[in-house]
């Protein structure tokens, strides 16, 4: 598959800005993989595709408030940190991006908050725009990580919208988020509400929770056209051994397996077995999943609409079939649905 195949015009106010109000009422296009069928539902539908014995799988990651706002030394010249991960607890060290990264150098301290009160100091370049800060705090670890969380902001895409507010704190996290980890939400998972997890119960539907940190890679754009030369960031994987437990029974038994969102497609596909089961694991995953694959757990994906070109949109196609998945999107676009994290969804059956 080449990456031009997977462009197409995507007009800016197509993106959603904001949610819808209630997080079960977005827009829920059901695509049936065989036939090609198209229905036009709302998301707390979705359990009228599953019953008995069926299991949903969730990515459970916390976003954390990843972006800071900051000064550099001397110049005063306006900053951005995006914080990637934490590298080393004791010495205060993380995985950042830097913007504008041209005039950053190792040595460089960074100033933080009004008051200038939080510091940190560039160590390494590991890339053009990627570093390692070391930030410099007297006190104990969680004196820092509050200082630290204090001022970041929420990571919402600047291409969804220019100007985070506080109600995006709670928007951008889904209502089961419980291991603190990700730059971005599992969008998919962000429909869930509490009242359409109680209508599964009342349907013997299962529900079962694998941890993707979700990092930024997804939204880097490819600049390969033949999509097997592209390489694609490492994300933290953790399949818990209950989950994996609750997956291969439901396999066994002849349910459905439904994974909600990209990160758990790829968190299941990453390590299976020659028998076709999952493990419990913790590591690392750098999978990408593009047309032609065969997958081995999932029986149905359901995926927010992605931008043009994304690697989200081509591990969505190599479920649904590169055709299938594509005329979709393009009646998405002619019926008026939203893309992006706050968007609307589309079920794979």
């Amino acid at each position: 598959m080449k990456l031009s195949q997977f462009m197409f015009n995507l007009p800016q106010d197509r993106i959603a800005q904001e949610p819808p109000r209630w997080r079960d009422e977005c827009k829920l296009m059901v695509l049936h993989k065989d036939s090609g069928e198209i229905e036009h539902r709302q998301f707390k539908d979705i359990i009228d595709y599953f019953g008995k014995g069926d299991t949903f799988v969730l990515n459970d990651t916390k976003v954390f408030p990843a972006r800071l706002y900051g000064k550099k030394e001397k110049t005063g010249a306006d900053i951005v940190v995006f914080l990637l991960r934490e590298l080393n607890k004791e010495q205060r060290l993380w995985d950042v991006i830097v913007d504008p990264a041209r005039k950053i150098r190792i040595g460089n301290k960074l100033y933080f908050g009004e008051d200038q009160s939080l510091v940190a100091e560039v160590i390494d370049n590991t890339t053009s725009r990627g570093r390692t800060l070391r930030f410099l705090f007297d006190g104990p670890y969680e004196d820092f990580k509050q200082s630290l969380f204090a001022l970041g902001e929420t990571p919402v895409p600047e291409w969804v919208k220019p100007k985070v507010t506080p109600e995006d704190a709670e928007n951008f996290q889904t209502i089961f988020a419980k291991h603190e980890g990700a730059v971005s939400a599992p969008a998919a998972g962000l429909h869930f509400s509490r009242e359409l997890f109680n209508r599964m119960i009342l349907k013997d539907i299962d529900k079962t929770f694998i941890t993707v940190h979700m990092g930024i890679g997804h939204f880097h754009r490819v600049d390969v056209e033949d999509l097997s030369k592209h390489k694609t960031d490492s994300e933290r994987l953790i399949i818990p051994q209950e989950a994996a437990d609750k997956i291969n029974l439901t396999k066994r038994e002849g349910h459905k397996v439904l994974a909600v969102g990209v990160t758990v497609i790829r968190g299941l596909e990453t390590y299976v077995t020659t028998t076709r089961q999952i493990n419990q694991f913790d590591g690392w995953t750098n999978k990408f999943i593009f047309p032609p694959y065969r997958f081995s757990i999932p029986d149905a994906v359901v995926s927010n609409f992605h931008l043009p070109g994304s690697t989200m949109l081509m591990s969505v196609a190599a479920f649904g079939g590169f055709d299938p998945v594509m005329k979709a999107y393009q009646t998405a676009l002619e019926m008026d649905y939203k893309f992006g994290p706050y968007g609307d969804a589309l079920l794979i059956v």
